[in-house]
């Protein structure tokens, strides 16, 4: 499993803690962004509260063949530069038996909600203000992005913006080595 990231400290920028990391190794793509490949169980957000909407998370919202867990916040640029493509590949994706779920990172209600207005997203987004959520799933930074197969087990992680191209690639191979029904 990739867990090489040191945390050395917060550096506490408008109001928001942010952990200032270091690594003792330089190929860690967790520090360098890019995909990696991991092989370990999705841990249980049985804890969630709501959504960012106000609801509950859907008890299927993680059931299907392929699960697709973007971590996202409002003051993030890559993470905007990435939205129009996971709500893309959400449409292209939604009868396939791909499921997409947000984690909104660290930040007000009323800035999670009006980017879900502002970029049309129509998946579920975890309304996660402290962190608890997104913590669970051990990354670096937003955006991480984070694809688990049908039997929730964490299959890749892309640490960094993503785009299209790089997550139909993944996706697809994933819904390959899917079992049938």
């Amino acid at each position: 499993p990739v867990r090489s990231l040191w945390w050395s400290g917060v550096l506490l920028v408008g109001g928001v803690a942010i952990a200032i990391a270091t690594t003792c190794s330089g190929s860690d793509p967790r520090v360098e962004g890019g995909v990696a490949q991991i092989d370990e169980p999705l841990p249980s957000f049985a804890t969630v509260d709501t959504t960012v909407a106000g609801d509950p998370l859907p008890t299927d919202a993680l059931d299907g063949e392929v699960n697709v867990i973007n971590v996202w916040a409002s003051w993030c640029d890559p993470c905007k530069r990435e939205q129009p493509a996971l709500q893309a590949l959400h449409e292209r994706y939604a009868d396939e038996g791909v499921n997409f779920v947000g984690i909104n990172y660290t930040d007000t209600l009323a800035l999670a909600q009006r980017w879900i207005d502002d970029h049309d997203v129509t998946y579920p987004s975890i309304y996660d203000p402290d962190g608890r959520t997104a913590a669970l799933l051990d990354f670096p930074f937003v955006p991480v992005t984070f694809l688990v197969d049908g039997t929730h087990t964490i299959r890749y992680a892309v640490y960094g913006e993503t785009n299209e191209a790089e997550l139909t690639g993944l996706i697809d191979e994933l819904l390959t080595e899917a079992p049938t029904s």
